[in-house]
């Protein structure tokens, strides 16, 4: 795993939460936003503002148009962002903070979490740049949970130019993405909202170029150079706002255990529909 990977796999369960917490993924039903995908995308997007549909499909990249638009703009009928945005913050910081030690050397590593994502280059990378938008918190539970959320926007945000640069949709990601094993159809097409229709029309085209086997269960050597070619420019894109992250022993220090612990927890499923895994310590 390249070090860009692996910093991603630190600090990706530390932002996690805000999905497989409850006590996170349902703090806006406490402003009568209730059902997950209402606060999925009404959380995620809040810092764009009261988007449309259309951007945040695209944006978000994997979503089918009818599951997004299902959610947009009907939520902020009933929540503005500014409010998804600090009810989103307030609970993740409530779950971390009593995960986190006190002292010195924890916030050394948060402030060079923050200090890198408020300096990261945000050119063409809309959601990053909407969350390095919001006003960095004060608690240290929170400052570390909004770094966080920047750099892997940041990422999120390259990796869409990466795979469209390489020819594929959202869905065809995604179906590449079960491809190669690490997740299962079954975990992400739901959670995705296409229509069995709509997948097997994107494995079949996938198919046609050489990329995937025809019923999908596995890549093609072209597939899996097209998925390494992509994976490749996500790290390398994602490279300058993190690269001296990756070998500093206080922010591994900092977030092995807490991905641990998150993990532990059951904040962080072992079978995701991120495919993001559980940190190993010492990796």
């Amino acid at each position: 795993m390249s070090p860009e990977r692996y910093l991603w796999s630190l600090y990706e369960p530390v932002h996690a939460i805000v999905y497989f917490e409850p006590r996170v993924a349902g703090c806006l039903a406490d402003h009568g936003l209730h059902g997950f995908w209402n606060g999925y995308f009404a959380g995620r997007a809040a810092p764009l503002g009261a988007v449309g549909p259309d951007p945040v499909r695209a944006l978000f990249f994997g979503f089918a148009p009818t599951m997004v638009a299902a959610a947009l703009p009907k939520v902020w009928s009933r929540i503005t962002p500014e409010q998804a945005v600090a009810a989103r913050v307030d609970a993740a910081e409530r779950v971390l903070a009593p995960l986190l030690e006190p002292g010195d050397d924890v916030r050394r590593a948060v402030d060079l979490l923050v200090e890198a994502a408020g300096e990261a280059s945000t050119d063409g990378r809309a959601l990053a740049a909407a969350w390095q938008g919001v006003a960095v918190p004060d608690e240290p539970a929170a400052r570390l949970w909004w770094a966080v959320t920047v750099l892997r926007e940041h990422r999120g945000d390259g990796h869409v130019l990466a795979a469209t640069a390489a020819g594929l949709s959202g869905l065809q990601a995604g179906v590449t993405h079960v491809a190669t094993g690490r997740v299962t159809r079954a975990s992400l097409q739901p959670h995705r909202g296409w229509t069995d229709e709509e997948w097997d029309d994107a494995v079949a085209g996938l198919a046609e170029r050489g990329l995937v086997l025809d019923d999908g269960s596995a890549l093609t050597a072209a597939g899996h150079d097209l998925r390494e070619a992509v994976e490749a420019e996500t790290d390398r894109l994602a490279r300058p706002a993190t690269a001296h992250l990756e070998h500093d022993p206080g922010v591994r220090a900092l977030l092995e255990p807490l991905g641990r612990a998150i993990a532990a927890a059951g904040a962080l499923p072992a079978a995701n529909p991120m495919g993001v895994p559980v940190p190993e310590a010492g990796a």
